[in-house]
């Protein structure tokens, strides 16, 4: 949400014309705001958040620590991770990780 209001502070006003060569509203938080560039990034962190919801829901039901841990990495690692590849990779890993570590 942050970097969304920042987006929106730093675009430029467009002119009577409609353009956009206007003044600029303001230059935000940040020099350029760091955004989820892509659509592949926003599904494959779509898809690894469901799957992460999954396993919080069946952690909830079998009281379980592992898959708890792994279903919120999930919710959360899409956010920090900016390349598509390094993101599959990740989230099969963190996905694979129950499996392998029983705590």
């Amino acid at each position: 949400m942050l970097f969304f209001c920042a987006k929106m502070l730093s675009t430029r006003r467009p002119n009577k014309r409609g353009s956009a060569k206007g003044r600029v509203i303001g230059r935000g938080l940040f020099e350029e705001p760091i955004l989820m560039e892509g659509t592949s990034l926003l599904l494959w962190g779509i898809l690894f958040g469901a799957i992460g919801m999954g396993f919080v829901s069946y952690a909830r039901k079998q009281k379980a620590v592992m898959p708890l841990l792994s279903g919120i990495a999930l919710f959360v690692f899409p956010y920090f991770v900016s390349n598509v590849y390094l993101l599959v990779l990740t989230g099969i890993a963190i996905m694979a990780l129950p499996y392998f570590v029983r705590i």
